[in-house]
């Protein structure tokens, strides 16, 4: 009986993991093949990394001519069809814009981009070195960190920082190498003003 109990316990918790894993309302843009392929990928990727502690809204797009973005729907293009983590990276960064954006961190984001400033006074504003403008290359040196934190929670510390590096090469220059240089610094604002989730 005792066996019983265990296996149905057993059996829930991996429904319930399941149920979490696959209930992204993913639409595509032009169901284009690279779209197609691109769902297929990151429904992959879900099953084989356990994603759910990183997802602040289920409602995805994939549209192969988008530049990827959070809001108002979390938008992925089709650039990293080969590139397992690069899409990953994408998908936690831009979940962390729901996260930052979300009505209950407002008073903590207001503070930690204060001391942001504070401890950069001057930032890039325009790519490739900032994001669009100065106010977004602040907010983003919370998400990139996110970001990073989140993937080195699913695919460990070297390649996380492979990740980042790629990036660091490829737009927001400046924030992504700022985020490696300074992840400790950074860090200590956010558990400060607690804005790090409690993935695990």
């Amino acid at each position: 009986m005792r066996q019983f109990i265990y296996l149905s316990l057993a059996y829930v918790c991996l429904t319930v993991h399941l149920f979490g894993q696959s209930s992204l309302d993913i639409e595509l843009k032009n169901n284009s093949r690279g779209e197609q392929q691109t769902r297929d990928q990151l429904q992959r990727l879900m099953r084989e990394y356990d994603l759910t502690p990183f997802i602040f809204t289920r409602s995805i797009l994939i549209d192969e001519k988008a530049i990827p973005h959070s809001h108002p729907v979390l938008t992925l293009h089709t650039r990293h069809l080969t590139q397992d983590e690069e899409l990953l990276s994408t998908f936690i960064h831009e979940q962390a814009h729901w996260w930052t954006s979300s009505r209950d961190n407002f008073a903590a984001m207001n503070s930690a981009l204060t001391e942001l400033r504070s401890m950069f006074p001057m930032v890039p504003a325009g790519p490739p070195e900032g994001a669009a403008n100065e106010n977004s290359t602040y907010l983003h040196l919370v998400v990139v960190y996110l970001e990073y934190r989140g993937i080195q929670e699913v695919l460990g510390g070297r390649k996380a920082r492979q990740v980042m590096e790629f990036w660091s090469n490829d737009h927001y220059t400046w924030i992504y190498k700022t985020v490696l240089d300074r992840y400790d610094d950074i860090g200590g604002i956010l558990a400060r003003n607690r804005l790090i989730p409690r993935w695990r």
